[in-house]
């Protein structure tokens, strides 16, 4: 494969080695072929005969074979695969995905012979106590947990001027691949992914922690359908009062799962927000929309707080009752409305998945539309019709006596018209 002539090395760039392999890392890439690299070599050794100065980088662009993002995009790669070059004891096989907050790349842990995924400090946070602090807590909360829904942390630590966190490689998609995928998931696999995504936070908040950022993106899933909840960067123990003063009064978490009290930044953040979090995902699994949404995240936030939540079987209409109840249960704005443990929220999901009602989540009753039809049976009015899991469905052929709802809104329109046989006694 062709390389950069020593002659085309910049010599203000090359402790960095990037320009050194530009070279090769654009033929690799697919950017440029042999030939166009050659084109490009010879034409920057013509230039600088002349007494020109130039880089390879500018020939490249000049020619429009690259552009200076897609040089961008490359470098980045090339930083992070120079950092896991220096993790004695793993091998890099490729770089898995880049964010703000770290760069995740593939490995091989040498004395293992296995596969495992290493993500790494950016060298501009590395420099942040703050920064510093908070990887190393995801690496030691992940590292108390033993679920095999979770994906499992092996070593944190620093070789040369970079921090790395050593996990578990999970081979597959994630919950918001998904959705961008299928659009919307069908409601048996949303129960799946939810029961074990539940499973595995009840066992993080048996350890005392709270995950604070479920979102689809943090929810794995492998090629045999297993579900693993990954990312405890935002993760905080209950017993961590000083960290939570410290956090008072600010929104950590992702605008788009984030329940009420997180938004409100509260000090006593359990395990409802975490319950929220799932409930906020399986609505965006099986509606194919986020709960709420705006122009900023700060109106996603509001909405969150003050915006009564859609039915999600207004935008899927084959959700079963059961399920939307446990859906809305879960995002309920306070925390009196919503699941107290996931518990009781794994207790539900089994029995909606064996057919049966929930039986923590009970659907919200509307008083005001029910009316009152011949047979003494209950029907919704035409402009509040009784649909989805977040309102009663009354049976037609339920008898009174088995309907306390009914016999209330009975007596109430007898009450109604005996007033108005009084009313017009009086005027008569």
């Amino acid at each position: 494969m062709s390389s950069l002539p020593e002659s085309s090395r910049n010599p203000n760039t090359e402790s960095t080695g990037f320009d050194t392999m530009l070279g090769k890392l654009v033929v690799d890439h697919g950017f440029v072929t042999d030939e166009e690299l050659m084109h490009c070599n010879n034409e920057l050794t013509a230039a600088r005969e002349e007494g020109n100065a130039g880089t390879l980088r500018d020939t490249l662009i000049s020619n429009q074979f690259v552009t200076k993002r897609q040089l961008e995009r490359i470098r980045k790669e090339f930083d992070a695969t120079k950092s896991t070059h220096k993790i004695p004891g793993y091998k890099l096989i490729k770089k898995l995905g880049a964010g703000a907050m770290a760069t995740v790349m593939l490995a091989e842990q040498k004395s293992l012979n296995r596969q495992v995924a290493i993500k790494i400090l950016p060298k501009r946070h590395s420099e942040d106590p703050n920064f510093v602090e908070r990887f190393y807590k995801e690496g030691k909360a992940a590292a108390q947990l033993n679920h095999p829904n979770i994906v499992h942390a092996y070593e944190v630590g620093q070789a040369g001027e970079h921090h790395f966190f050593v996990m578990e490689y999970v081979e597959g998609s994630d919950v918001r691949e998904e959705i961008k995928e299928k659009k919307r998931l069908t409601e048996d696999a949303a129960i799946e992914i939810m029961l074990q995504s539940a499973k595995a936070l009840q066992h993080a908040h048996s350890k005392g922690l709270i995950h604070r950022d479920i979102k689809p993106a943090n929810i794995m899933l492998t090629r045999s359908g297993s579900v693993k909840v990954a990312d405890l960067g935002l993760a905080r123990s209950v017993d961590d009062t000083a960290l939570a003063k410290q956090e008072e009064g600010r929104a950590y978490g992702t605008a788009n799962y984030m329940s009420p009290e997180q938004i409100r930044g509260k000090v006593d953040i359990g395990p409802p927000a975490d319950i929220y979090g799932l409930g906020a995902t399986c609505y965006n699994m099986v509606t194919g929309k986020t709960p709420f949404t705006g122009k900023t995240p700060s109106d996603v936030m509001r909405g969150h707080l003050k915006t009564p939540l859609r039915a999600p079987d207004e935008l899927n209409p084959t959700l079963s009752p059961g399920f939307c109840q446990i859906i809305e249960m879960c995002m309920g704005k306070e925390l009196s409305d919503r699941y107290e443990s996931m518990t009781d929220l794994i207790e539900d999901l089994e029995l909606v998945k064996q057919g049966d009602s929930p039986h923590f989540a009970r659907p919200a009753v509307d008083l005001t539309s029910l009316t009152i039809q011949p047979g003494g049976t209950a029907a919704p009015s035409p402009g509040n019709p009784l649909i989805g899991g977040g309102i009663v469905k009354q049976n037609q052929s339920s008898s009174l006596g088995d309907n306390p709802i009914l016999l209330i809104s009975l007596a109430g329109n007898a009450i109604l018209i005996l007033i108005l046989i009084l009313v017009f006694a009086t005027s008569s």
